[in-house]
């Protein structure tokens, strides 16, 4: 696509996560003229404040349920073994760091110029950028990207000045001896596992009548009941309504609405995350917004302004980096043309793999087994549940679920569910073979690999329900 000569740039991307990056630099390899405008550090929340420190926490929280488990297989272990938390705290953030340091050299070598600052729309074709509450630069460009991600909501309640949210999790001054996390959805889940892990004291609170909406029923009880297993104090139908703190000694108390009182040492409130759509400029370019707040865009990702485009975590379709790292291609194949001699890239939404950290691991692709009764209408259920054989010797008590759903009338795998040890590695695997449509025919053709977890998957032969 040829761009007026009347633009500075081809394309001014805002937020320089992995959306916003991916883009500037498939755009810049086309040979558009690109900047990037970010205000913080570079790589979003997933390499600051989400997926890779998260992902790093858990494997901390591993090691002491690996220990313990070590003593069932011969190992002497000292009685007591304690965290470091500072220095976990100096690891983890050496490493962002250096992730840091990548994504900026990405930007120099795509030619993509860097500019430091918060940037917003004045028209369809202008951003500037402002650095301290000063506007430094006015940039104008035949497209503009928005991919400013999301943020955690705040809780609006009495006391609401003594919680934090999950992006000061991972660098508490102290580690606390007792948290509460409020929200039962994947993020306060993960927290709630990986926290326990390191040794703290976990109350995990949810108003609903069950953990991790929108995932599989069967798989939401068994991870609570996994969850319950290991020490966390699960409560569900649990609201809070105040919260106080004691000037003195930091203590919380949360007040709920039954009545009763919880105390803790640092309160997470986990419910949820909204687009980061503040001070951009979008209302008066009358660029439509849903009704959770996320930016309203077409197939191609356009938005009403049809110069102005926005992806990943600010339109609030699947909000994970993966999908956003494909939006990005997928936009910049439809906006500049494929890679000579390939074929253009389209979003697909349909079987996204996607993961949960909590101890145990869930893996899913593909449909629940409710959303499968709705689109076709009969199924089959095949699943197992089971102590790995690592647990026969460990000690603990510890089960697995693996979960297949098949749609009758083709034979195809249409939901794959596994929550355990690798759940997550496990999955990606089998995400391939149901993105090409694999029927259980071929999963009971295709040999397991024994003694593991995985093959589980393919040796299941009695439908458990219709």
């Amino acid at each position: 696509m040829q761009t007026s000569h009347s633009w500075d740039l081809d394309l001014v991307v805002i937020g320089g996560g992995s959306g916003g990056v991916r883009a500037a630099r498939m755009a810049a390899a086309r040979g558009a003229k690109v900047a990037v405008v970010e205000s913080k550090a570079m790589g979003g929340t997933c390499v600051n404040v989400g997926c890779i420190p998260k992902k790093l926490y858990s494997y901390a929280a591993g090691y002491a349920e690996a220990f313990e488990e070590a003593r069932g297989y011969g190992w002497q272990m000292p009685e007591t073994i304690t965290l470091d938390w500072q220095a976990l705290k100096a690891a983890r953030a050496q490493e962002i760091s250096r992730l840091n340091g990548i994504y900026e050299g990405l930007m120099r070598n795509a030619n993509v110029e860097r500019i430091a600052g918060k940037g917003r729309l004045t028209d369809a074709h202008t951003v500037v950028v402002s650095a301290d509450g000063a506007d430094v630069r006015t940039l104008t460009a035949s497209h503009i990207l928005i991919a400013t991600g999301g943020t955690p909501v705040h809780p609006e309640l009495p006391g609401s000045e003594h919680v934090i949210v999950s992006d000061e999790m991972f660098d508490m001054a102290q580690l606390p001896r007792r948290l509460v996390v409020v929200g039962g959805g994947y993020i306060g889940c993960e927290m709630a596992s990986i926290f326990h892990g390191l040794g703290v004291q976990v109350s995990l609170l949810h108003r609903g009548d069950q953990i991790l909406r929108g995932f599989d029923d069967e798989v939401r009880s068994f991870v609570a009941e996994e969850i319950r297993k290991s020490g966390v104090d699960l409560r569900l139908k649990a609201e809070v309504k105040a919260i106080t703190c004691d000037a003195a000694s930091g203590e919380r108390t949360l007040t709920l609405a039954d009545g009763t009182e919880l105390k803790a040492d640092q309160v997470l409130y986990a419910t949820g995350r909204k687009a980061n759509v503040v001070g951009l400029g979008l209302e008066a370019l009358g660029i439509s917004l849903d009704k959770s707040g996320a930016i309203v865009v077409d197939a191609q990702l356009a938005t009403s302004q049809p110069s102005v485009h926005a992806l990943g975590d600010v339109v609030g379709r699947m909000e994970l980096t993966p999908v956003a790292l494909a939006e990005a291609m997928a936009w910049v194949d439809h906006i500049w043309g494929p890679t000579p001699g390939k074929t253009a890239r389209v979003m697909d939404y349909d079987n996204i793999p996607t993961a949960v950290f909590t101890h145990p691991q869930i893996g899913t692709v593909g449909l629940t087994e409710a959303q499968a009764r709705e689109r076709h209408g009969a199924v089959r259920i095949y699943r197992s549940d089971f102590k790995p054989l690592r647990h026969t010797l460990s000690g603990r008590s510890e089960r697995c679920l693996v979960k297949l759903v098949v749609d009758d009338a083709s034979d195809k795998v249409v939901g794959l569910h596994v929550v355990g040890a690798d759940a997550a590695e496990i999955t990606q695997g089998f995400a391939v073979a149901i993105k090409a449509g694999a029927t259980k025919a071929v999963f009971d053709q295709t040999i397991g690999i024994h003694p593991t977890m995985a093959e589980e998957l393919v040796t299941l032969r009695e439908v458990s329900r219709k």
